[in-house]
């Protein structure tokens, strides 16, 4: 019976015309809640880049079918109790179907944005219901608010992937896989990230040792990524702790300046200090730097640690393969699980 039911549940196809008119949600709808930084200038077309940007609502109805701008990629859905499925908007998509034989009654659903979006220019272009159904009031938003600030072991680069001699694809990266995402929904947060592949605090991945521009801290005041014209209002979003992965590509392939990596993060968490006075900001190592980058890391990141008394330390445990490599060695879906089992025990330990 359960299989029965999945199969139609699961079916992703483009919306068909059909006798009666489905229900329009518009995407600005106060019924629907959302997480991350997002662009809502335009009403009808919410715009956003990072991953992990996510909508929820409580819905009737038998079908729902979701529209975004074709090309946005890759998103994860959960609906009601079965397991997440994955759904794609090509650059031949516009609306996917997300169910069509839902029983009548009442439905949640939380759609998150899987991949990195700056090349891909993803909004949200609202929702249809089934002829009659209605929008429920939203969820409630979480209480504990986190904000993630890392490079791809924060996007969930290569969690799909168990070669680790395979490159980079959208495929198979899905930030719902990442430590980052693992271990704000083992809190229950709301959630904002601001991360990007390769880049870093103060040089992006094989960078210039001087140091270069596309870091974190030229990116932070932007609510989309290289989106220059569009400031976010830190206001929107006031994180009770924020966790900061960074390092591994300032550090990469051993050509880099320490002292010009300390300089600038010290600036950017005094900046994260004046912005968020009372946020509790933990300086975290990820798993895939050891040897001398890793020391010399550590090193800093103590330091910068022992001015602020707010300003907390957490080193996740380095991979050895154990459990995998995703793509280009990053962590695997194994690796990034038991990062987010350790994180999460520690910020417990900053929240109880």
């Amino acid at each position: 019976m359960l299989r029965q039911f999945i199969a139609p549940v699961l079916a992703v196809a483009a919306l068909g015309c059909t006798a009666s008119q489905p229900v329009f949600v518009s995407p600005s709808s106060d019924d629907i809640l959302y997480m991350g930084r997002i662009n809502d200038a335009d009403s009808s077309a919410l715009e956003f880049t990072y991953p992990g940007i996510t909508a929820m609502f409580n819905f009737t109805g038998t079908s729902l079918a979701f529209a975004a701008s074709p090309g946005s990629g890759q998103f994860m859905v959960e609906l009601d109790s079965i397991p997440a499925y994955k759904i794609n908007f090509t650059p031949a998509d516009s609306v996917i179907t997300i169910a069509d034989s839902l029983p009548d009654g009442n439905h949640s659903v939380r759609i998150t944005y899987a991949i990195e979006g700056y090349e891909r220019h993803p909004h949200f272009r609202g929702f249809y219901l089934s002829p009659g159904a209605v929008m429920l009031p939203a969820p409630e938003r979480p209480r504990l608010r986190i904000e993630f600030i890392g490079n791809s072991i924060t996007c969930g680069y290569g969690t799909e992937e168990d070669n680790p001699k395979k490159g980079f694809s959208y495929d198979t990266e899905n930030h719902t896989l990442s430590y980052a995402y693992l271990t704000a929904r083992s809190l229950d947060a709301d959630v904002n990230v601001v991360a990007r592949s390769g880049i870093g605090m103060y040089r992006y991945f094989g960078g210039a040792k001087e140091g270069t521009d596309k870091t974190i801290p030229l990116e932070y005041d932007n609510t989309m990524l290289y989106r220059y014209d569009c400031k976010w209002d830190h206001s929107r979003f006031v994180p009770d702790i924020i966790c900061i992965n960074l390092g591994t590509n300032d550090t990469s392939l051993g050509n880099y300046d320490i002292k010009r990596f300390e300089a600038a993060y010290s600036d950017f968490v005094k900046r994260l200090r004046n912005l968020h006075p009372d946020a509790k900001i933990v300086l975290l190592t990820g798993s895939m730097m050891s040897g001398k980058p890793l020391a010399d890391v550590k090193g800093v990141l103590d330091r910068i640690a022992a001015t602020d008394g707010h300003v907390y330390r957490f080193d996740m445990t380095p991979q050895d393969g154990s459990l995998g490599y995703g793509a280009d060695y990053h962590p695997s879906r194994r690796q990034a699980q038991k990062m987010a089992t350790e994180l999460t025990g520690y910020l417990r330990t900053l929240v109880d």
